[in-house]
C-alpha cells in the first residue's frame, strides 16, 4: 500500500505528550465529537481498531477517537492539495486549541501538512515532483530544516544503463513527511514508536452539510 495518510488531530497541547496518556477511545464522547465535526452527515458506529491502522481508511469512512485534550480523525477526505482551504467548520473547531493536518501519498509522492494555533493558520506546505511546491506558507517548522538546508537531497538511483533526470525537488516530500509525523505525533507510518491507541471507525454517508473535498 506503501505510505498514506489522512490525518486531522486537534489538542489542547503537546499531542505526543497527550497521546502517551490515552486509552481506548470512548464511543459516545467519539460520536458526539463526528456529529459536531460532520454536521448534516449520517454517522454510524462500526467496529474499532487502532491509530496505526486508522491512519488511511478506506474511502467513504473514517476512523476518530475522542479523549479529554485530544481529538484525532482518520479520512480521505482531509487529502486536499491546499491545506489553508480546510473547510472553515473544521478550522474554527480548534478556537483554542492545535489543529495539525498531515496527508500523504508515496504512489504521487504526495505530502502536505498544516498547523492552526486558535484557529489561525502558522504553517501549511503542500509539494509533489510532479507539481511542484502547491503551498508555501508561515515558517518552516524544525522538523523541515535539515530538508530546506539540503541535509536530506532526495536520493535517485537510475535504472541500469539510463541516466537518471535530477529530482524536481530538493528531497523527497516522503521523508519530510515521516520526520513532520515523528514531530508532530511522534509516530512514523507504520513503525510503533509508541503504545498503540484504540479508534473507532465511522461511516459517514448521506450528507447535506459541508466536509472536505477529497484530493487524492
Amino acid at each position: 500500500m506503501g505510505a498514506k495518510t489522512g490525518l486531522l488531530v486537534y489538542a489542547d497541547g503537546d499531542v505526543p505528550e497527550l497521546l502517551r496518556h490515552v486509552g481506548a477511545a470512548d464511543p459516545d464522547r467519539t460520536t458526539s465529537m463526528m456529529r459536531r465535526l460532520y454536521p448534516g452527515w449520517e454517522i454510524e458506529e462500526c467496529e474499532g481498531s487502532n491509530l496505526w491502522d486508522g491512519v488511511y481508511p478506506s474511502k467513504g469512512t473514517a476512523y476518530a477517537a475522542s479523549w479529554p485534550g485530544v481529538e484525532v480523525i482518520g479520512d480521505q477526505r482531509v487529502m486536499i492539495d491546499a491545506p489553508s482551504q480546510l473547510p472553515e467548520h473544521l478550522v474554527a473547531a480548534s478556537a483554542g486549541r492545535r489543529l495539525v493536518l498531515h496527508a500523504m501519498h508515496s504512489v504521487a509522492d504526495w505530502l502536505a501538512f498544516a498547523v492552526w494555533e486558535d484557529g489561525l493558520l502558522v504553517r501549511s506546505l503542500s509539494l509533489s515532483p510532479d507539481s511542484g511546491i502547491i503551498e508555501n506558507i508561515g515558517e518552516p517548522l524544525p522538523s523541515e530544516l535539515p530538508h530546506w538546508a539540503g541535509d536530506r537531497p532526495a536520493d535517485i538511483v537510475p535504472w541500469p544503463g539510463k541516466t537518471e533526470e535530477p529530482y524536481a525537488l530538493p528531497f523527497h516530500p516522503m521523508d519530510l513527511g515521516e520526520d513532520a509525523l515523528r514531530a508532530l505525533w511522534a509516530t512514523r507510518c507504520g513503525v510503533r514508536v509508541s503504545h498503540w491507541v484504540s479508534v473507532v471507525l465511522f461511516w459517514p454517508g448521506g450528507a447535506d452539510g459541508p466536509s472536505p473535498e477529497r484530493g487524492r
